[in-house]
């Protein structure tokens, strides 16, 4: 295995690892979660109880859909009071999507808000030195986006650069981490605040003969919000960064645009998720990640550390099993799932996170990682990327 890169980089005049290439670096992490906390062994009860479902089949499929997702803590926009006070909410038919949107905007900027805030606390400097803002969400739609009432709620400067990346889905963090890069490297000294906040309320109904899929992502999804600082160039003593982000690609595969199907009505938005989305991923992910790893010679998949965004179990375990990956490779990525199940575009960084926490207590100890996440297209997103200390 490769020896973790800790001081591989130049000294700055304060001292800090720099990277000797420009090369953009994560320099800081923040979440926001909604008060409403939902034990996965309380979802049958509160679901069908939420969905006016009284099914005894649609019961025994949830129930077996909740064991197997692997998920033990979930949050949740949608409460008992949201849904007395918009009960057209639990029924078929009706259109609903004017107070979804208005419920889902509210939600996104509140949680996003709150996980800017706490990555600028930990950045230590003040909002007003943020020069871009990167906001990604699956789950509003308005006019002006979600970006510039993010960017006012925040005080950030009115000549902050904003990039909207919206309806990427459980691709959409990596996505903005690869904008972000490119963003910092070609404006040095620039600070870029990534935002990612996502609710299911937009997708919420009752169970239905007609979507499957439904109980799935009942038994699957959550809610919640992330960011992140990224920056290029010399380091002031109050960042500390522990991620260089060194290189990154996008990669749709022809022909499964449909595989990952999503559609906004009047009633909200219609998820599809075909049962071949897995062999899909593993068709392409080999030679996706040797690509990656070619940049800096490694061969071996277990010669990298990862940082895998959790679509699901059966996602994971595919590429555990064809890659040949050590069980504590994507240990990260189970443990996200496990505590916040899958939030869309902001789970990657809830595995980040787990990830800096991994690389202080110096029990990673390759040099290398990679990041990736797999939306609707099917696309891939993928980083290449090194511990810095």
């Amino acid at each position: 295995m490769s020896g973790l890169g800790l001081g591989n980089g130049t000294k700055g005049l304060n001292g800090k690892s720099q990277s000797p290439r420009g090369k953009a670096m994560l320099l800081a992490l923040g979440k926001g979660l909604p008060e409403q906390v939902l034990p996965q062994e309380k979802v049958v009860e509160s679901y069908l109880q939420d969905s006016c479902c009284d099914d005894p089949a649609t019961r025994a499929k949830l129930e077996r859909l909740c064991k197997t997702t692997t998920v033990r803590t979930r949050y949740t926009v949608m409460s008992k009071e949201l849904l007395d006070e918009h009960p057209e909410l639990k029924k078929e038919g009706i259109p609903t999507l004017t107070p979804r949107l208005k419920i889902c905007n509210a939600a996104v900027l509140d949680l996003g808000a709150a996980a800017a805030r706490a990555a600028l606390d930990e950045w230590g400097r003040p909002a007003a030195d943020i020069t871009h803002l990167v906001y990604i969400s699956s789950s509003e739609l308005r006019l002006p986006g979600g970006d510039l009432h993010l960017a006012a709620r925040l005080g950030l400067s009115p000549n902050t650069v904003r990039t909207s990346l919206l309806f990427l889905g459980c691709s959409g963090g990596a996505a903005a981490l690869r904008t972000a890069k490119d963003i910092a490297e070609n404006n040095p000294g620039s600070r870029v605040l990534i935002t990612a906040a996502e609710t299911t309320v937009l997708g919420f109904r009752p169970p239905s003969y007609d979507r499957p899929y439904d109980l799935v992502g009942a038994a699957l999804f959550g809610d919640g919000a992330a960011a992140a600082i990224i920056g290029a160039g010399p380091m002031t003593p109050e960042e500390n960064p522990f991620l260089e982000l060194h290189f990154s690609t996008q990669e749709f595969l022809p022909g499964t645009d449909k595989v990952i199907d999503g559609k906004i009505s009047e009633e909200g938005i219609n998820f599809k998720l075909g049962r071949d989305l897995p062999e899909k991923i593993e068709s392409r992910i080999e030679g996706f990640c040797r690509a990656l790893m070619d940049k800096v010679g490694i061969k071996e998949f277990n010669d990298v550390f990862w940082a895998v965004h959790p679509g699901g179990p059966a996602i994971l375990n595919r590429l555990e099993f064809c890659l040949e990956l050590q069980p504590e490779k994507l240990k990260i990525s189970r443990k996200a799932l496990m505590n916040y199940g899958n939030v869309s575009s902001n789970t990657v960084f809830y595995v980040l996170e787990y990830l800096r926490d991994e690389l202080k207590k110096g029990a990673i100890t390759e040099e290398w990682g990679l990041i990736l996440a797999f939306g609707p297209g099917i696309t891939f997103e993928g980083l290449l990327v090194r511990g810095i200390n």
